[in-house]
């Protein structure tokens, strides 16, 4: 009997995945080789084939054989992140099952009177009726992308063990580090050797994606100088202060907290030191390319606009693209989405083509050569510690790929 997807998942989010931003290897986090050493066991027992587990980076790829007949077929690849976001702790989760759902606010955690609100959640209501994987409270769920990653792997049990269902070769493979943004750099592509795939990585059920951000890290430095306060005038230069100024050139609109859809934005991750030395941590988004280059250079000529005013090396700035909008790879193949949205119909799902406002190993794999759009997972509320994701939602997520698998 085919295992249900909710096990696989429950199970898949016990094991702490969490990678690091400041982790220096890949993996970041060692942590993350638990998970794939389960996933490789997993996948030897159900008859999968062509098992690399690269145990230096973490990756597991994997292939499901064509059925007798439909050898000549595309191979088609299905990808998924292990790791989890370093923005809540994925230590010790504790995951609840609210069955038929009565559309009112969740009581994640009685003790420590943390609720999830229908009032901040609106979307809560839509699942009335339907079962709820939700937290404690404490922790992330690890929905992003354990979800992606259970529903492939239920998927590849069935057709391991339904032989009689028709299709090409498939593959799978699972990625550390995404969440970090490395999560393709050390991808096999050419091992991989697909001609397409798809991320399982998204979030509402239904939702399909080709458009992500473009992408760039940014750390800037202030350096400042330290006097007394009672004799500053004139002398002291606060790196704080300055930061602050900083910050005050960008524009106030393009903020994370006040834009949705295409806008980009501007969004300060972290800003620690003193008056002598301070660094902030940015990150740049926007989903046009001619928008993305001019918010790299306001953010250059700030920088150069301080410098002017308090002396050459106040501000430093290290800029870093990370990824690109993947839809000027997918505007070549969009055989992939047609093939998609028709998928989710039979699976009685109505596709919604969004942009993702983010990114997925995809977008840098379709600059790789693997053309890679993005599919749902059935979550909500990432990356916190309000996340969830719906049971019925993530069955439906097997179905369509199954149906994509069958073509």
């Amino acid at each position: 009997m085919m295992e249900k997807v909710t096990d696989r998942f429950l199970r898949y989010v016990q094991i702490d995945t969490q990678s690091d931003e400041e982790g220096t290897g890949t993996p970041t986090t060692a942590k993350q080789h638990e998970l794939a050493r389960l996933l490789v066991e997993e996948l030897t027992k159900m008859g999968a084939e062509e098992i690399t587990y690269d145990k230096e980076h973490c990756y597991v790829y994997a292939s499901i054989p064509a059925t007798e007949g439909m050898e000549g077929k595309p191979v088609m690849g299905f990808i998924s992140h292990m790791d989890t976001s370093p923005a809540v702790s994925g230590a010790n989760v504790r995951p609840q099952i609210i069955t038929a759902y009565d559309g009112e606010d969740i009581v994640l955690n009685s003790g420590l009177g943390i609720v999830m609100k229908t009032a901040d959640f609106p979307e809560l209501k839509e699942y009335q009726g339907k079962s709820l994987i939700v937290t404690d409270g404490t922790t992330l769920l690890g929905a992003d992308d354990k979800a992606g990653v259970a529903e492939i792997m239920t998927m590849a049990e069935y057709l391991l063990s339904h032989r009689d269902v028709p299709h090409g070769k498939l593959r799978i493979g699972f990625t550390p580090d995404e969440e970090v943004g490395a999560g393709a750099d050390h991808f096999d592509v050419k091992l991989f050797s697909a001609d397409c795939a798809y991320t399982v990585d998204g979030g509402k059920l239904g939702e399909l994606e080709y458009e992500n951000f473009n992408a760039a890290g940014a750390r800037v430095t202030f350096h400042g100088r330290s006097v007394h306060p009672g004799d500053a005038k004139n002398k002291m230069k606060n790196a704080l202060l300055t930061a602050m100024e900083f910050q005050g050139m960008l524009p106030v609109s393009e903020n994370p907290m006040y834009t949705e859809k295409y806008e980009g934005f501007y969004h300060l991750d972290a800003l620690n030191g003193d008056i002598e030395r301070a660094v902030a941590d940015y990150i740049i988004r926007d989903h046009s390319r001619e928008k993305f280059e001019q918010k790299k250079a306001l953010f250059e000529k700030a920088g150069a606009f301080l410098n002017e005013k308090y002396g050459e090396g106040t501000v430093e700035i290290e800029l870093k693209d990370s990824y690109y909008n993947m839809k000027e790879i997918i505007e070549d193949h969009m055989e992939l989405i047609d093939h998609a949205m028709e998928a989710m119909r039979e699976a009685g799902v109505e596709p919604v083509v969004v942009p993702i406002r983010g990114g997925t190993d995809g977008a840098r794999l379709s600059y790789m050569g693997l053309p890679c759009p993005n599919l749902c997972t059935g979550g909500h509320n990432f990356h916190g510690r309000f996340e969830y994701i719906c049971i019925e939602s993530m069955e439906a997520v097997v179905r369509i790929l199954l149906n994509l698998a069958r073509g």
